[in-house]
């Protein structure tokens, strides 16, 4: 299927997608702060940047985005224009976070990793869950995490 902007435009369309303080991330920080939850967004101290960093709990939480990481899910489809392009840029965005989770456990930080599925499209889960699943990640010893849409067959959280 040929696609219905120019190459110029889709560029152009392309390069306005943002990468911090996205409509999730703000949803979920909104959502953490009032529920007492205090963070740093985005300390350049950690590798990778964490989205949320919670000191005093030594833990990290990334929101990310299905396409942009490849998450195997239905927001996720690779582009059949330019494939050798995106196949290494997704990949080389796979490397690095697997590169970062790595660095951050050996200087003894938790991650949890809360994919876009999650918040949006046909498998979003309610909002509440997702906060409630995330302050209750906070509040465990688990080393990692992820929360992500819900998979065929799965029955839909209340």
């Amino acid at each position: 299927m040929t696609d219905v902007v120019s190459p110029e435009k889709r560029s152009q369309m392309m390069a306005g997608i943002k990468g911090k303080n996205t409509k999730p991330e703000l949803a979920i920080r909104k959502a953490l702060f009032a529920l007492g939850c205090r963070y740093r967004i985005h300390d350049k101290r950690l590798p990778g940047k964490p989205d949320l960093v919670f000191s005093s709990r030594k833990a990290v939480l990334f929101v990310e985005g299905c396409f942009w990481h490849q998450h195997h899910c239905h927001l996720f489809k690779m582009p059949s224009s330019k494939q050798d392009f995106w196949r290494a840029k997704i990949e080389g965005n796979r490397l690095r976070d697997m590169r970062v989770r790595e660095e951050l456990q050996v200087q003894g930080w938790r991650h949890l990793t809360v994919w876009e599925c999650a918040l949006k499209g046909r498998t979003r889960l309610p909002f509440p869950v997702v906060i409630d699943r995330i302050r209750a990640w906070l509040e465990s010893a688990e080393p990692t995490g992820e929360i992500e849409g819900i998979r065929d067959g799965d029955r839909r959280p209340e």
